[in-house]
Parts: structure tokens; C-alpha cells; sequence
């Protein structure tokens, strides 16, 4: 599922866009910061000049370096998920799973480290990755638990805020706070059932 707002720079943009060009441009930011140069040091001219193209062509699909930035980043993290919309139960498996493949894939990738250890020294880059990853993902999982709520499969007198921080909370700890922590394939299931099913002991 695609973030609301995320990769539409060339639907709002002039011409036609161009495929070719635009992975050019693309392939250019991934191969600059693979060079190790630091996000602040990479500018849309040597963006352009890397790509072969000229700055006008990126600005007829990106507003700013921020917005090609952030389409770069989504394009090498895993996938936003798609939810089977069976239960909540399942939704919320689906969704924490994709947090786990985040968290491997930045263990793996030393450029998606890199990026990611850099954004928050830059604000305008940070918060625009907010607006268009990070709180579309957020409102997922919240619309999920208001529909498991409305099917009767989580207590109504929950605050969904808080229950969307219990649920996701402990897979960001392991995934992204603990980077030695195991991450087995398993983890989501199990964290889901921990939350939804309670911490108490069952009953007789």
C-alpha cells in the first residue's frame, strides 16, 4: 500500500514524465550516498549532474531535495504491507511484520543506516519523511484497531492511541533500540497474541 502522498511529484508536474529519467535520477542519489557523501553535501545540481539530466527535469517530478530524499528511502525499505482485512488480529501481524523486515533491512543495508542515522539532524528532511511514511503507517494501524473495535474483536473502552503504542512499541524496541535483539520470523505473531490476549494468566 502506498503512503497517501508519497510518489505523486510527477502527477502534479508538466509533462509527461519520463521512466528512463526518472530512475536515472534515482540511481544517482543511491549512488551519491553510497559514496559516503553526507545528505547535506547533495544537491539537486549534482543530483542533475550525476543523472545526466538537467535540474529542471527533477524538479518537474520532486518540490525540493527533501521529497526525492524520502521517494529514494521508500524505495529501498521493504514495501508498505498489503492487509488481508480478515480480522484485526491478522491486519495487526501483517502490519508489525513489516516493522520487523524494516528492522533487517536496515541491520543489512549500510546505506539505509546511514540515511536513516542522518535524517533527524535535518529537519526539513526528518519531517517530511513523517508526513509521508511514517504517519500514513501510523493512521493504518489505528484504522485497524477502530475496526477491530467496531467488530467486537477489541474492548471498546481502550484508548486506541495507547493501544497502537503497546502493539507497534515493543517491535520498534527490538527492531530499530536493540540492533543485536533477535528478530525471528515468528515475533509478530507473538507479540500481537501477547497484547490482544492479555498478560494475565488464563483463566480456569
Amino acid at each position: 500500500m502506498t503512503a497517501p502522498g508519497a510518489g505523486t511529484g510527477a502527477a502534479r508536474r508538466g509533462r509527461p514524465r519520463s521512466e528512463a529519467a526518472e530512475r536515472s535520477i534515482r540511481e544517482a542519489v543511491v549512488a551519491l550516498l553510497e559514496e559516503g557523501l553526507p545528505l547535506g553535501d547533495i544537491s539537486i545540481e549534482r543530483i542533475a549532474r550525476t543523472a545526466g539530466v538537467g535540474k529542471a527535469t527533477i524538479y518537474r517530478r520532486w518540490a525540493d531535495k527533501e521529497e526525492l530524499f524520502v521517494d529514494v528511502l521508500r524505495d529501498i525499505e521493504p514495501p508498505d504491507p498489503d492487509l488481508p482485512g480478515t480480522s484485526a488480529r491478522d491486519d495487526l501481524v501483517v502490519m508489525l511484520e513489516s516493522v520487523r523486515l524494516r528492522g533487517l533491512a536496515q541491520r543489512s543495508s549500510a546505506l539505509l543506516h546511514n540515511v536513516r542515522a542522518q535524517m533527524k539532524s535535518h529537519p526539513r528532511l526528518w519531517d517530511a519523511y513523517v508526513a509521508t511514511v511514517i504517519d500514513p503507517r501510523r493512521a493504518m494501524v489505528l484504522e485497524i484497531l477502530r475496526r477491530g473495535v467496531a467488530r467486537g474483536e477489541i474492548r471498546d473502552d481502550l484508548d486506541i492511541d495507547l493501544l497502537n503504542d503497546l502493539i507497534v512499541g515493543p517491535m520498534l524496541v527490538r527492531a530499530v533500540m536493540r540492533p543485536d535483539a533477535p528478530l525471528p520470523g515468528d515475533l509478530a505473531e507473538r507479540m500481537v497474541t501477547a497484547v490482544l490476549e492479555g498478560l494475565g494468566p488464563p483463566s480456569a
